[in-house]
């Protein structure tokens, strides 16, 4: 729940270092992990009774659903957060960037080794 927390008056030394869209690369990248691991964890919890494309499509709409109700959150609960599509955007995009890795990884041609 980071995502509601005000960083607001501390003191958060960043350096030299200025990264454009940092917050939108860390939005894409915390939800390509959040896609991929959450499709190895259900499917791991569920014991495979599930079939792959099930799994991702519960994974894709729980971590959309899940980005745009933080959005709503910052907006109406903080008052020192902003909700942006950008965010949004960056998560969905990284959400199906998992996605597509598991695909990959799970492709017919070199499968990992899990049932399906």
């Amino acid at each position: 729940m980071l995502s509601l927390f005000s960083f607001s008056g501390m003191d958060l030394d960043t350096g030299s270092l200025n990264v454009p869209y940092a917050d939108k690369i860390t939005h894409f990248i915390f939800y390509s992990g959040f896609a991929f691991l959450g499709v190895l964890c259900f499917r791991e919890r569920t014991n495979g009774v599930l079939n792959i494309n099930r799994t991702i499509r519960i994974v894709v709409i729980t971590a959309i659903v899940y980005g745009i109700i933080i959005e709503i959150l910052q907006y109406t609960v903080t008052t020192d957060r902003m909700a942006e599509f950008g965010d949004v955007l960056a998560n969905i995009l990284g959400t199906f960037a998992g996605i597509g890795l598991i695909r990959w990884g799970f492709s017919k041609k070199n499968p990992l080794k899990w049932k399906f």
